[in-house]
This record gives C-alpha cells, structure tokens and sequence, in this order.
C-alpha cells in the first residue's frame, strides 16, 4: 500500500508541473480585441527597442524557443499571429534569450554548450544500452563500460535541464518582467496574469528535468549491483 502511495506521488509530481503549464497558458489565450498587435509585433518592437536588429522572428511548429545558431526567435502560430495575453508575453519571455545571448551571460552560454553535448550524447545512449546485453555475453567488463557510458549520456541531459531552469526563470522575471512592467503594456490586472504566465515559461522544463533525475537514480542503482 505504501509503494502504490508513493507511486502515485511521484506521478503526481511528474505530471502536475507539466498540466498546470498548459493550463495557465490556454487560460490567457483568449483574443484580445484591445491590444494593438500579436505576439510577433511585440517581439519584434522589443528587439527593436533592445537594438537586437540581428535578431529574426518566424514561425515554428516545435514550440516556442530561441535559437542561438540562427539568432532567431520562433513563436508557435497561436502565439506569432495571436493578440493574446499569452502570446504577448511568451513573445517577451523568447527575446528574453535573445537578450541573454546579446548580453553573453554565463548560464545562458554554459546551457547551450551543454545542449550541443547532450544532443550527440542522446545519439549514444540508445546504442550503449542496445550493446551492453550484448556484450555481456562476450565480456561483462565491455558490458558495464557500455552501460556506464549510456548513463553518462543521460547524466548530460540531466545537466541541461538543471542549467536550464535558471536560465528561464531569469528571462522571464530578469528580462521579459522587467521589459513587460517598464514599457507600460499591460495594466494591473495583466500584469498579475503576466507574472503566472512567465511563471509557467519559466517552468515548462520542471517535469522533464525531474523525469531525467528519476530514470538516472533508476540506472544508477542498477549499476551498484
């Protein structure tokens, strides 16, 4: 009974986070025939404003980001074309790392050297994991050197997700908070609605970084045995 109790937690905890994103984010979605532009216009007047002038906007179908190779920020049609409370801001939450990488800060620089390493490292885990059964029939030396390498793989995008989560909250309550409230865009009433939004940006990361910690402590204890 406990188990399943605390099976149902660390689901909990692995979902949740990830829910109430999408709920806040779908509940400030709602077209507002009093703003003067979508989201696209408002990330285009901030890198404007910023004197980002390198700096593109386009649409995308993987999710609201900034690309740092490109120097582009890519809104998901909704938020590129939509006058929504939430477009608006996801918009400034995105120049938020443009502005970071403009800035050459720290986290912001040290989170995509990671994510550059994780993406080949990905590439290996699967072949590691595929081998060490394998190479056990062989050599289990070879064999827990394979798995040793697949969960180091693993580790890095752990790592990445944990730098990540600094990295969104500051260009969200860093940047796009400070750029939002400065330029007078939004009244009282929106701007607490703001805050929840970039909340949500900022921790649109949490499930997967705790999905990451909960599946390396699995093979972790593996490889104690």
């Amino acid at each position: 009974m406990i188990w399943l109790l605390l099976a149902v937690i660390a689901l909990a905890v692995l979902i949740l986070p990830g829910v109430w994103v999408q709920h806040v984010l779908k509940k400030h979605s709602n077209p507002r025939d009093d703003y003067p532009g979508n989201g696209g216009d408002m990330a285009r007047h901030l890198l404007a404003k910023l004197e980002l002038h390198d700096v593109q906007v386009e649409a995308t179908d993987q999710g609201d980001h900034y690309d740092p190779a490109s120097k582009t920020v890519r809104l998901t049609s909704d938020k590129l074309n939509g006058k929504s409370l939430t477009a608006v801001v996801v918009a400034a939450h995105e120049v938020g790392h443009a502005l970071q990488h403009a800035r050459k800060e720290t986290l912001f620089q040290s989170r995509t050297g990671f994510a550059v390493l994780a993406y080949w490292m990905q590439r290996i885990a699967p072949l590691a994991l595929l081998l060490t059964p394998l190479l056990a029939a062989v050599t289990p030396v070879a064999s827990r050197l394979a798995l040793i390498i697949a969960v180091g793989a693993m580790l890095i995008g752990t790592l990445v997700h944990i730098v990540t989560l600094p990295v969104e909250w500051d260009a969200s309550f860093g940047k796009a908070l400070p750029l939002l409230r400065d330029g007078e865009y939004l009244d009282d009433a929106d701007m607490n609605a703001a805050r929840s939004i970039l909340t949500a940006a900022a921790l649109t990361y949490v499930a997967a970084s705790l999905f990451s910690l909960l599946n390396i402590g699995r093979w972790l204890r593996y490889l104690r045995r």
